[in-house]
């Protein structure tokens, strides 16, 4: 008798989507939900699933959300494919030019050059260098977008360096490390993400606080930056394992070519709209994709359209799409909104009790960016911060600071915009990064939050 030939991934995949369809439809929480919501619900378990066991090629399991989404008229087109239409889908875009024109003009290795100098004496020091420069990047960008695409070139261009090939482990640790470097660590730095500023804002709107910078670095910075950096650098070097064998010693330092300073001229200048949005109020994106446009122009560009044709991947544009979709979806059906009107009845909340208090309000926050991604936990849990406080015994800014550790957390890729732009600009498979985010986002509950709570009761802020 012949078998189904399932790989291993697609078995997983076949139990755990009706198992878990079973169990949300036989729970209380399926009477929350209309029929619409209950279908939605549905789809958005069905897709994670397929995502985080990559069961499918991760673009098929992407169209087959947006379809069967637009069959089961779930939500006007308009909201489906939004993430076509977002500013990550340009994103990506510009920043895959962007980064065939620093590899193709040899910018990236000219920079690469210097840093193997210093990191290709061991492993751990390549991994831990990479994730370092990263986090230094926080202080000096603020937009994990603007990091992610200059430094996974760079990064990659360190690794060749170093004898890996694409699609070897070095390989893949050297843009895990760069894109989770970039971003995840720094949100222990106030401006260096958009969910930080978010919840700044919301703060000084609905309860007239916001922080001080050196404020949040000392609150946050130990635990949630500095030890969430050597907790990934050790996952990744347990997932990950190689052993760097410079293939070639770097090149002696020339001067710049012609191509080399007009692309360090476009990247200067877009860097400098970068770092000045919140002057001109023009999106990153479409910085990007003036770049990008400049890049491939004939005369002025580096990037012919032969190579915009081979290096440029749809598939990883459809992926971010799906991912987006979802999102959209949960926000069109309220399903995080009527799941946060629950939030405050589930939670074991009683004065007195801070350690348990503060666990279930991180936990909190954590679960919430499942449902709203990361920028939604702010919008969710910042009106609720007076209420919260009361029934902790809390001071309202410990209540609200608790928020940083949900969106530092990040379970699922599709949270993170800036996570699901950078793989396909470092050429990994998302599932990679949806591994990585499980382990780390498990060791943090379990290691760095009782930790953080401990941080706090030292400094006095619980």
């Amino acid at each position: 008798m012949k078998t189904l030939p399932f790989n291993r991934s697609q078995w997983i995949a076949a139990a755990l989507i009706p198992a878990l369809a079973l169990a949300l439809m036989a729970s209380p929480v399926a009477s929350w939900f209309d029929q619409q919501q209950r279908l939605s619900a549905l789809l958005i378990m069905t897709g994670l699933v397929l995502f985080a066991t990559s069961a499918l090629p991760e673009f098929v399991s992407a169209l087959l959300v947006l379809a069967l989404a637009m069959l089961l008229s779930l939500a006007p087109a308009e909201v489906v494919f939004s993430g076509l239409t977002s500013t990550a889908c340009w994103l990506i875009v510009s920043g895959l030019v962007i980064g065939i024109a620093i590899t193709e003009t040899g910018l990236a290795q000219r920079i690469s050059d210097f840093f193997t100098l210093y990191l290709d004496n061991s492993y751990t020091r390549l991994i831990a260098g990479i994730v370092f420069i990263g986090i230094l990047l926080g202080f000096v960008m603020p937009s994990s977008v603007g990091r992610i695409v200059l430094f996974i070139p760079i990064a990659l261009a360190i690794a060749a360096n170093c004898g890996f090939s694409p699609g070897s482990n070095g390989h893949t640790a050297a843009g895990l490390a760069a894109a989770f470097g970039s971003h995840v660590p720094t949100f222990a730095i106030l401006p260096a993400n958009i969910p930080n500023m978010i919840m700044i804002g919301s703060a000084e709107n609905i309860h007239g606080w916001s922080p001080m910078f050196g404020e949040y670095l000392l609150l946050h910075f130990p635990v949630l930056g500095l030890l969430k950096a050597l907790l990934l650098i050790a996952v990744i070097l347990w997932l990950y394992p190689d052993k760097p064998e410079r293939s070639t010693p770097p090149s002696g330092q020339t001067r710049l070519e012609g191509r080399e300073w007009r692309l360090l001229i476009i990247m200067l200048t877009t860097l400098g709209f970068w770092l000045t949005d919140s002057l001109h109020g023009i999106s990153a994106a479409w910085i990007g994709l003036a770049a990008a446009t400049l890049l491939l122009l004939p005369g002025i560009g580096m990037v012919s359209t032969k190579s915009f044709n081979q290096k440029v991947n749809l598939s990883s544009i459809l992926v971010v799409a799906g991912l987006l979709g979802i999102a959209a979806l949960i926000n069109y059906q309220d399903i995080s909104a009527i799941l946060g009107g629950h939030v405050l009845d589930w939670l074991p909340l009683e004065p007195g009790q801070n350690f348990l208090n503060f666990m279930a309000l991180a936990l909190a926050a954590t679960i919430t960016g499942t449902l709203t991604t990361l920028a939604g936990i702010p919008a969710t849990l910042t009106p609720l911060a007076g209420q919260i406080s009361e029934l902790t015994g809390f001071s309202l800014e410990a209540v609200i600071m608790t928020q940083v550790l949900g969106f530092s957390t990040i379970v699922f890729t599709y949270q993170s915009v800036p996570l699901m732009m950078a793989m396909p600009l470092a050429g990994i498979s998302i599932r990679h990064a949806a591994r990585l985010c499980l382990i780390l986002a498990g060791l943090s509950v379990v290691l760095l939050f009782p930790l953080d709570y401990f941080w706090w009761h030292l400094l006095s802020w619980i």
